[in-house]
C-alpha cells in the first residue's frame, strides 16, 4: 500500500469526471482495454477490460476462466462527493468584485467551506469550427476564489448560533472588480485554449463546474497515522478498488463499478439505480438464464466510508457499534435496509478477514437517530446480487475536508485484494 499514490489521485480526482479519467490512465497502464459496449465472445480470458459513462462513472473487470455465470467477486464505489456546483448564469458583480451563484450539489457541511483557498474544475462543452459537438476536462489547480466569513464584531453570535442560507451566503469571491461585468464563459474559453490547445478559437455552450479545496491531501499527525484530504467519502474507496483489481488474480472474474451521483440518491443515467451495471452485467453472458445465474452467484462489497467515533461527540454512537479510526474497516449494518449487509454476509467478511488477517469493526447507528445510506440496497435491489456494505472509518464526513487513518487505507486494500482473489 501506497499512501503516496492515494494522495496523488485525490489531488488529481477534483470532479467525478477527472476521478474516472485518473482511474481509466491507471487502467490503461496496467493493459486493461478501453470497450465502447461489451460482448461477450470477444473477451480474452486474463485481460482486463473498462466501460465508461458520461465522464463519471465506469465499470473495470477482469475476465476470468470459464463462464462468469458460476459468480463474480464485485467492489461498488461511489464518483461524487458534496461540493458547490457553478450555476448556469452564475456571474455577478457588486460590492467592488466578482462572484459566481453556486448550488449545493448533496448533503455538504456549508460551514468548513469558509475562508478556504477554493479551485475550479469540471466538464465544458462547445462546438468547433468545423460545427462538431466536443467536450473537454478542465480544471483551474490554483486558487481562484474564496468565501470570505463574516467578522465577529458584525455577527457578535456567530459562534453560538450560526446558519448559512445557501441562496446567499455562500457565492465565491473570484476577483475585484474595476466596474466591468465578468464573463465565466470567455474565461472558460481561454481556459480551454490553455489546457487543450487544439480548442483554441471554439464556442462555449455550456458547463458542469465544481469548487473545490485546493489544498493538497496530507499525511498528519505526530506518528504520521492520519490522511487529511477533501473527497475521501468516497474516492479513497474508488482507489482502493482500483488497486485491488489491478492486483487481482487474472484466471478470477473480479468487477469494480464506480458510480456518480450517490451523493443525491444514485436515480440517474450513470447512477446505481440506472442500468449501466446491469447493462455490463447482462452482457457478460449469452442468455438472459446465464445472467441470471451469474447473479444468484455473485458477491458485492458496497466500499462506503463509515462514521468514527468522534472523541468530541461520542454520544452520537451506539456505544458497542462505534468504530475507532485505524482499527480495521466497518462493516455497517441497518435492519431497515439503508445498507444490505445480511447475516450471512457479515459471516461472510468475517471470515474473510481472519484468514486476510485484518482487522473488522461493526456500525449500528443510534436507534434513535436517522440513518445514511449507499448504493448498495440501491445494487442490491437493481441487479439481485447478494451485497455488503463496509467501508473505511472517516472523520468530517461530508466537510470540504474528510479525516482517515492511514492504517485503515492498507486494511481496505488488502481485504479488497482476498476478496477479489476470493481467499474466502
Amino acid at each position: 500500500m501506497s499512501v503516496s499514490a492515494l494522495i496523488e489521485f485525490l489531488n488529481e480526482a477534483t470532479t467525478p469526471f477527472h476521478a474516472v479519467r485518473g482511474m481509466t490512465t491507471r487502467l490503461r497502464a496496467a493493459g486493461f482495454t478501453q470497450l465502447e459496449t461489451v460482448e461477450a465472445d470477444e473477451l480474452i480470458t486474463g485481460q482486463g477490460y473498462f466501460v465508461t459513462r458520461n465522464d463519471s462513472s465506469l465499470v473495470a473487470f477482469r475476465a476470468g476462466q470459464g463462464s462468469p455465470a458460476r459468480g463474480m467477486r464485485m467492489a461498488g464505489a461511489h464518483t461524487d462527493s458534496p461540493n458547490l456546483s457553478v450555476k448556469p448564469n452564475p456571474s455577478k458583480t457588486r460590492s467592488g468584485v466578482h462572484q459566481v451563484a453556486v448550488d449545493v450539489y448533496g448533503g455538504a457541511l456549508l460551514n468548513p467551506w469558509f475562508d478556504r483557498d477554493l479551485s475550479l474544475a469540471g466538464r465544458v462543452s462547445f462546438v468547433t469550427d468545423q460545427g462538431e459537438l466536443q467536450s473537454r476536462l478542465i480544471d483551474f489547480r490554483e486558487p481562484v476564489a474564496i468565501i470570505p466569513s463574516l467578522a465577529i464584531h458584525l455577527d457578535r453570535e456567530a459562534n453560538k448560533n450560526r446558519s448559512i442560507n445557501p441562496q446567499t451566503d455562500i457565492l465565491p469571491i473570484l476577483s475585484s472588480s474595476s466596474g466591468s461585468d465578468f464573463d465565466l464563459v470567455e474565461l472558460l474559453t481561454q481556459r480551454l485554449a490553455r489546457e487543450h490547445p487544439e480548442c483554441a478559437g471554439v464556442r462555449v455552450l455550456d458547463f458542469e463546474l465544481s469548487l473545490y479545496d485546493s489544498q493538497s491531501a496530507s499525511v498528519i499527525g505526530l506518528d504520521d497515522s492520519l490522511l487529511a484530504s477533501a473527497r475521501l467519502d468516497n474516492l479513497l474507496s474508488c482507489h482502493a478498488g482500483l488497486t485491488a483489481l489491478l492486483e487481482a488474480d487474472p484466471e478470477q472474474w473480479s468487477l469494480l463499478v464506480c458510480n456518480d451521483h450517490e451523493e443525491v440518491g444514485s436515480a440517474s443515467a450513470v447512477g446505481a439505480q440506472g442500468p449501466f451495471l446491469m447493462d455490463v452485467l447482462e452482457s457478460l453472458v449469452q442468455s438472459w438464464p446465464e445472467s441470471r445465474q451469474l447473479r444468484a452467484e455473485s458477491v458485492m462489497l458496497s466500499v462506503d466510508n463509515a462514521h468514527a467515533l468522534h472523541p468530541n461527540f461520542s454520544d452520537r454512537h451506539d456505544d458497542a457499534h462505534a468504530p475507532l479510526l485505524n482499527h480495521g474497516p466497518v462493516v455497517k449494518i441497518n435492519r431497515n435496509q439503508r445498507y444490505a449487509t445480511s447475516g450471512e454476509g457479515s459471516a461472510l467478511l468475517r471470515l474473510l478477514a481472519e484468514r486476510a488477517e485484518v482487522p473488522l469493526q461493526h456500525f449500528v447507528v443510534r436507534t434513535d437517530l436517522g440513518c445514511g445510506s449507499t448504493i448498495g440496497p440501491i445494487t442490491a435491489t437493481e441487479t439481485g446480487v447478494v451485497t455488503i456494505d463496509l467501508g473505511v472509518p472517516t472523520l468530517a464526513m461530508h466537510s470540504i475536508r474528510e479525516l482517515a487513518g492511514v492504517h485503515d487505507i492498507a486494511h481496505i486494500e488488502t481485504l479488497l485484494r482476498a476478496f477479489f482473489n476470493r481467499v474466502a
